[in-house]
């Protein structure tokens, strides 16, 4: 067995850049497909390391591509670095607290940690196999847009990891542990109505309004929430209302759904039905409807071989060296926290919540806990697993009931504890791709147990004539 702590210490050495790099892209928080600078500061660090860089991929111009190495299977890190809108916070700050240096948006899904810490990850897989000859080749791949651009899903349709073997991915969390692969597929589509605008109240009878027409296509969607999978769920936003006169019957008015299943059937089925729905409302209304797809994602495919390589990795680890004063800070943000916080953060990595609940994760979730865990969420990640066997990892960085997209996330991206538990994830990440690397066997029983899973294959849930929303 190789020495496992040999990648481990060449984390540590390398990490410092990296610590420096999380906390720049924190301090410049950039919004789907504008990711620029936080782009560009991979860019550098690929090309400091050593990798050949591939930058715009996929007619993306933020997304890129580092490679090294040669021969043998290809195993590729996963990263991500765009902000959230809304949430502007002062770094280690216990109250809420507006930043003024970073603006209106704000990390609060910790991408300046994912994105670095799989490309920390990255690095130290280039550099074990070059000080041991081993042939293979590493990658880094830098994904935009995930939070609602689905910059993943475009990448797949384009075919970039045609030729991946293994990709390796993580999110911050409260918890070190592998990740139940279990989320939403989903399809982000928008219905624009057009009618006859009229005076509303001199001839209401000539208009036909696309703002009634977009309110019965609400009401019938809710309806039928009672007729639909428990698990699947349905949102929509007000994209344009028709105008602020009410005196004017609305010509043209717009809304935008978002629609989520368990898999890509279920979500096939469901869309149909929505789309059935604002047919109907049409007709009810006598105006004209068209529906366009924006974006979409995939389910994760869960890969077990994979999942248990990582989990060794995270048990021979232990959980991250947190210190006093990590737990010191961790207790006071904890105090704006709610029971009902702190109860999720538990049931969400399918444990029983711990009165009184540590401040900062003191232990490995144990590999069985991924049995309760059913995925709420969606994320672009799940396109990459259809076409790639991929596992996802949950590295502890932030204090245990922080809330998903808060002020509280914000505010401890860039502390000391953060760091660590980007660096202790690193670690597990890199020593799985390592394992995978020298023992070809593991491989094969990876893409066997990927083969069974994906059955007849992918479907991209985007269409192939749906533009990168690219902004203008």
């Amino acid at each position: 067995m190789r020495n496992e702590k040999e990648i481990w210490n060449i984390v540590d050495a390398l990490h410092e850049p990296f610590v420096v790099m999380s906390d720049t892209i924190w301090g410049m928080p950039e919004l789907n497909f504008e990711e620029y600078r936080s782009s560009e500061e991979h860019a550098r660090r690929l090309e400091a390391e050593g990798f050949t860089l591939h930058r715009g991929i996929a007619g993306i111009p933020t997304a890129l591509m580092g490679e090294a190495g040669s021969g043998g299977p290809v195993i590729a890190f996963l990263g991500e670095y765009d902000a959230l809108p809304g949430l502007s916070q002062e770094a280690g700050s216990v109250e809420k607290k507006t930043c003024a240096e970073t603006g209106d948006n704000g990390h609060g899904c910790g991408h300046n940690l994912l994105g670095t810490g799989a490309l920390l990850a990255a690095a130290a897989v280039k550099k074990y196999l070059e000080q041991h000859n081993l042939p293979g080749r590493v990658r880094y791949y830098g994904c935009p847009a995930e939070e609602n651009g689905c910059g993943k899903t475009f990448m797949v349709r384009a075919g970039v990891f045609d030729d991946v073997d293994v990709a390796l991915s993580w999110h911050p969390a409260p918890f070190a542990a592998v990740d139940a692969m279990s989320s939403l597929a989903n399809q982000f589509i928008d219905f624009s109505f057009s009618g006859r605008a009229s005076h509303a109240a001199t001839s209401p009878h000539l208009g036909r309004s696309a703002l009634d027409a977009i309110e019965l296509m609400n009401v019938g969607v809710n309806y039928m929430r009672e007729h639909m999978p428990q698990a699947a769920r349905i949102h929509y936003a007000m994209l344009d209302g028709g105008g602020v006169a009410p005196n004017v019957v609305q010509a043209f008015a717009k809304v935008r759904y978002l629609i989520r299943a368990p898999d890509l059937q279920m979500l096939k089925e469901l869309v149909a039905r929505v789309r059935k729905i604002a047919d109907g409302a049409a007709l009810m209304s006598e105006t004209q409807v068209s529906a366009s797809v924006i974006s979409g994602q995939s389910n994760l495919v869960d890969n077990m071989p994979l999942a248990k390589i990582l989990q060794a990795n995270f048990d021979r680890l232990g959980p991250p060296d947190f210190d006093e004063a990590d737990r010191e800070f961790a207790r006071q943000i904890g105090r704006t926290f709610t029971k009902e916080d702190v109860a999720t953060t538990y049931h969400r990595y399918g444990m029983t919540p711990l009165d009184p609940a540590p401040p900062l994760c003191d232990s490995i979730v144990p590999f069985e806990c991924r049995n309760f865990v059913s995925g709420t969420a969606s994320t672009d990640l799940g396109d990459v697993s259809w076409v790639v066997p991929t596992i996802y990892a949950r590295g502890a960085v932030f204090a245990v009931g922080t809330p998903g997209h808060s002020w509280q996330l914000v505010s401890q991206g860039k502390l000391p504890a953060a760091h660590k538990g980007m660096m202790h994830v690193s670690k597990a990440l890199a020593g799985t791709a390592i394992d995978v690397f020298e023992n070809p066997a593991r491989l094969e029983a990876i893409r066997a147990d990927h083969r069974a899973r994906v059955g007849d294959g992918y479907e991209c849930p985007i269409p192939a004539d749906t533009p990168v929303p690219l902004p203008a």
